[in-house]
């Protein structure tokens, strides 16, 4: 690795933690429990995916029954193009709580310094713009004519930045981020996203004839509040023949984050490049609402084959790295 790359990733590593002592407040990230699955909502370089054209969609309703209670969207594309050494992508993320809804479009560029098999080290960053808006004729109140009651309709716009790091090998992933980096040295009473940082380690293993399993832990800190996050999960697969190997069917999981929610997730691979899944949450915070939350995940990729020259490809029965 020349003098250039390893100037620059220290570079990338300072960015992501040079605010870790910045006390601010506001808006908590959007909580997905498919992210094990997807990680561009919080590290943009981990659409350095070498070999197709990544589609993915979630859908999020949280504390089922309940007015007002959250509800988001989440749609993403990104391909990698081998000779550049570089993944671009595009996102849109919905975020609807209460009275206010956030809307999150976003362009992510990643490069991989290596197209190497048995390592890579990839460094991304998302740009866009953060916009929030709050309806006061939602509210809800007892008496209407009461004159602190917020009645009318604000619009909240800012640019958006996200930047990570990720490091992969044979069995490892391993990775930091910063999202909101515009929201660091804002007032929490704008309604915006406050600056989170993430750090998580995943291990892979993909030995075994019949299944395919991953072990991961994961950190996220904002201002003085740190979650820290632990999933397991295993993938069943089946042979396909002696030029394909087996390719996985369907996979089971589990998730426990400190906040004192726990998560069942469940997917299934209708074809070898088409998944569905589902996550169930529960959280067991009193106090907080214990109503169940529901998600559903769409998954599709096209092979690189169609969509640019693959050079060095991985072994594709796998569809997570």
């Amino acid at each position: 690795m020349n003098d250039f790359m390893k100037q620059t990733i220290l570079f990338i590593f300072i960015a992501v933690f040079v605010a870790s002592g910045v006390k601010v407040m506001g808006q908590a990230d959007i909580s997905m429990a498919t992210d094990w699955y997807n990680r561009a909502n919080y590290n943009p370089a981990s659409i350095a995916r070498t070999d197709y054209i990544y589609l993915f969609s979630n859908a999020r309703k949280q504390w089922l029954g309940v007015d007002g209670a959250p509800t988001v969207f989440n749609v993403q594309a990104s391909e990698y193009i081998h000779a550049m050494h570089s993944a671009f992508g595009i996102s849109l993320v919905s975020d609807q709580i209460g009275v206010t809804r956030a809307i999150n479009p976003m362009l992510t560029y990643a490069f991989r310094i290596s197209n190497d098999l048995d390592w890579s080290l990839s460094m991304g960053m998302s740009g866009g713009v953060f916009a929030r808006y709050v309806d006061g004729a939602l509210f809800e109140a007892d008496n209407a004519a009461d004159p602190s009651i917020y009645t009318g309709f604000d619009r909240i716009m800012q640019p958006d930045a996200n930047v990570g790091v990720e490091f992969q090998n044979n069995h490892f992933v391993l990775g930091i981020s910063s999202t909101h980096l515009f929201s660091m040295f804002k007032d929490s009473t704008l309604f915006l996203n406050a600056n989170h940082r993430y750090g998580y380690a995943i291990y892979k293993n993909t030995n075994s004839p019949f299944y395919n399993y991953n072990v991961g832990m994961q950190v996220v800190n904002r201002s003085n509040l740190t979650v820290f996050e632990a999933n397991a999960s295993i993938r069943f697969k089946h042979a396909t023949g002696l030029n394909t190997g087996p390719r996985e069917i369907f996979d089971l999981g589990i998730t426990y984050r400190t906040s004192q929610q726990l998560t069942l997730l469940f997917g299934l691979n209708l074809t070898s490049n088409f998944r569905v899944g589902y996550a169930y949450d529960q959280s067991f915070t009193v106090g907080y609402s214990q109503n169940s939350t529901h998600e559903v995940m769409l998954e599709y990729r096209i092979p690189s084959k169609a969509a640019s020259t693959c050079i060095q490809c991985r072994n594709e029965d796998y569809w997570y790295y």
